[in-house]
């Protein structure tokens, strides 16, 4: 008898631990096996760009988010000059995540997993996350397991931080839709959590703090809604050529106030503008560089600029000739339905 309540009782603790791991969302676009992800790895550092860019003052950085196999080359020019051990990740909330749980809006998503699923082992949360849910006002974020479970923005990231950090500590965040002012006053709150979590821990941000913005460019296509240029080989030379001057105008250059928030009214849909690109990041992208450029000003006393590594589209890319791998294709590319995305760095002076 006493076995048997033994063994109910290991059971039922093995279930409750294994429940608080936070699971794999896309098991396809992403590389989740360790053999796999060093030599995806090693087929990137031969087949992509020789160009390299500094690591020095490097502070924050924006990331691609879609299917490795399509992007694994825009990916891969920014993750090994991040060497800090806690990021801080701002990541989307994507249709998936308000089909299930409703509008959300006007909060920040936070999670109570005890650590996520990785390529090389589980990854640990930063402790900086019970301290935001213990010091951010309680109208401004929910905490939502289920959000984070059916949210694959934040993990996109993971494979690429473990494989050049394996004790990688992160801070997820998901952003949801809201506007600029309330973006203003929650960054307030957050910038000073954050601001104090560095000066308790006498970190350096970039260094030992690193923050990381999960986003795409234009989805464009019939599937997105999103065609105001027609559907051909001209559309999509059209449409990304305004993500590019949308990018080389507010990000790739000094970004500040005013760069964010005109950003903002490029990206985020206004009664002022007629044609908006569909950016997939457009809130965690405004949200998390007005954060940003708080948390360099209050810490160091530094302003930031963008150094853009990459921009392409899967149209562009296509898919690479990586063999022998048990990753896919999350979505087809065609004139009809494509996705640009990019990397950047963002610095201090």
């Amino acid at each position: 008898m006493k076995f048997k309540i033994l063994f109910v009782f290991v059971s039922i603790s093995f279930f409750i631990n294994a429940q608080n791991i936070r699971p794999i969302k896309d098991s396809i676009g992403f590389c989740w096996n360790a053999e796999e992800m060093n030599r995806f790895i090693k087929f990137l550092e031969k087949n992509s760009s020789k160009e390299k860019f500094s690591s020095t003052n490097l502070i924050a950085a924006i990331s691609v988010h879609d299917d490795y196999l399509y992007a694994g080359k825009i990916y891969y020019p920014l993750y090994k000059l991040i060497k800090a051990k806690e990021v801080v990740i701002f990541g989307v909330t994507h249709g998936t995540v308000r089909k299930e749980l409703g509008e959300l809006k006007n909060i920040l998503i936070l999670d109570e997993f005890d650590e996520w699923k990785g390529v090389y082992s589980n990854v640990k949360i930063s402790e900086l996350r019970e301290k935001i849910k213990s010091n951010l006002q309680k109208e401004n974020y929910i905490v939502s397991n289920k959000a984070h479970s059916l949210e694959h923005s934040i993990e996109a990231l993971i494979p690429f931080l473990q494989y050049y950090n394996r004790d990688l500590k992160i801070t997820p965040i998901m952003i949801t839709q809201m506007s600029f002012e309330k973006m203003n006053e929650i960054s307030n709150q957050l910038t000073e959590i954050i601001c104090n979590y560095i000066k308790e821990k006498n970190y350096k941000p970039g260094q030992d703090i690193f923050f990381l913005i999960s986003n795409d460019a234009n989805h464009y296509g019939v599937d997105f809604n999103n065609s105001p240029f027609g559907l051909d080989l001209n559309a999509h030379k059209i449409a990304t050529d305004l993500d590019k001057k949308i990018i080389h105008q507010n990000l790739n250059c000094e970004i500040n106030k005013s760069t964010i928030k005109n950003l903002s009214n490029e990206i985020i849909p206004n009664e002022s503008k007629k044609i908006v690109p569909l950016w997939c990041g457009r809130y965690p992208l405004t949200f998390g560089l007005i954060t940003i450029e708080k948390i360099v000003s209050k810490t160091i006393s530094k302003n930031i600029y963008g150094k853009l590594y990459k921009y392409s589209d899967t149209l562009t890319e296509k898919v690479l000739p990586f063999e022998n791998t048990s990753m896919g294709l999350t979505a087809i590319f065609s004139p009809k339905h494509w996705c640009g995305w990019f990397t950047l760095g963002i610095y201090h002076n």
